[in-house]
């Protein structure tokens, strides 16, 4: 199989190149297969991306020209999620987002705080007090939505990226995302509030690996990811 990919500039995460979940979400929605996806390097915007299969390796890339900027291959998704806090809970850890007092990628997609309400998720995860997890509340807009009114698979992958950095314990350091694979457990109406949770799961040397899950307006589990984040060498 192939088929072609374009990241609009909107779904930016650096200010050259695609934000992390959603262009995963965009992979896995092509596929239609539970996968986890790799990023191997930064998306371009704006530019017709390839993605094809490797039948021998059992694996899917997406290509720039010759250039794979991310692979994908089957795997499922089965941690258990933690108690999310109530909405309340997690407006308050949203204002103890580190990202809305210093931000390395101000107009990310999911976490940039320049952008306006309706063009980025503003999804501002913070941490919960006494609890080893950060939380955000998040209101889907109604531009993410299909034509039932539901968000969009890709736009849950995305709300599901971002989080999981703000729960790694980075010290201050820079990371990017390496692998996400989500598991999603039921449609998500756009325009109501909704919770976002990280939580860290492990850590070895740069490399630190989160569990992130959205639940929705009654608390029921929409859905939940695994995710890599590689801490980027100090100078």
């Amino acid at each position: 199989m192939s088929a072609a990919i374009v990241i609009e500039p909107r779904f930016r995460g650096p200010p050259e190149s695609g934000n992390g979940g959603y262009v995963c979400g965009r992979i896995a929605v092509e596929l239609g297969l539970p996968v986890a996806v790799r990023l191997l390097a930064p998306p371009p915007l704006a530019t017709t991306l390839i993605l094809r299969e490797d039948p021998q390796r059992n694996r899917w890339q997406l290509l720039d020209g010759e250039r794979a900027v991310a692979e994908a291959r089957p795997a499922e998704v089965t941690p258990v999620p933690p108690v999310p806090p109530s909405y309340a809970e997690a407006v308050d850890a949203s204002r103890r987002c580190t990202g809305l007092v210093h931000h390395p990628l101000p107009t990310c997609f999911v976490c940039g705080p320049q952008r306006a309400p309706g063009d980025g998720l503003r999804i501002f995860a913070g941490e919960v007090t006494g609890r080893a997890m950060v939380a955000a509340p998040w209101t889907p807009d109604e531009s993410l939505a299909d034509g039932a009114g539901r968000v969009r698979p890709e736009f849950l992958w995305s709300a599901l990226d971002c989080p999981g950095f703000f729960a790694a314990p980075l010290g201050g350091a820079l990371a990017l995302l390496g692998e996400l694979a989500v598991r999603i457990e039921r449609p998500l109406p756009a325009g109501g509030p909704c919770v976002v949770v990280g939580w860290p799961v492990a850590s070895e040397g740069r490399k630190h690996r989160t569990g992130t899950a959205v639940f929705g307006p009654g608390g029921e589990l929409v859905a939940c990811a695994e995710a890599t984040w590689v801490a980027l060498k100090q100078a």
